[in-house]
C-alpha cells in the first residue's frame, strides 16, 4: 500500500492540488487522505477506481506507476524539483518587485 500511496502522492503534486482539494474531490477527510497516501489505510476497489478516475488513469496504471523507477528519472525528478523551486524563489522576487512599484507609485502620486 505504501508503493500505492507514493504514486497517489505523486499524481496529486503533478496536479498541484493540496491534500485538502484532493480529499474534496474524493469526497473524503483530509485525515482519511491522508492515511491513504501514507499507506497506513487499504484502499477498497471502489476508492482505487474513484481515485484512478480522478487522475484519469486506469486501475493498473495508478498500481504500477513508478515501479521501475531507474536512478535516471530519480536524478531527473531531483532536477525538475531544483528547477521547481528556482522558479518559485523567482516569482516570490517578482511579487516583492510589484508590490515596491506599486507602493514607489502610490507615493509619487500622493506627492504631486
Amino acid at each position: 500500500m505504501k508503493n500505492l500511496g507514493k504514486n497517489i502522492r505523486l499524481l496529486r503534486h503533478q496536479k498541484g492540488w493540496s491534500q485538502e482539494e484532493t480529499a474534496r474531490q474524493l469526497a473524503i477527510s483530509i485525515p482519511a487522505f491522508s492515511k491513504i497516501e501514507t499507506g497506513v489505510t487499504d484502499i477498497n476497489l471502489s476508492r482505487l477506481e474513484q481515485i484512478a478516475k480522478l487522475f484519469e488513469l486506469p486501475v493498473t496504471e495508478l498500481l504500477s506507476l513508478g515501479t521501475a523507477r531507474s536512478d535516471t528519472d530519480s536524478e531527473t525528478l531531483g532536477k525538475l524539483n531544483a528547477k521547481v523551486r528556482n522558479r518559485e524563489l523567482e516569482l516570490a522576487d517578482l511579487q516583492k518587485k510589484v508590490i515596491e512599484l506599486y507602493e514607489e507609485l502610490r507615493h509619487v502620486k500622493v506627492t504631486i
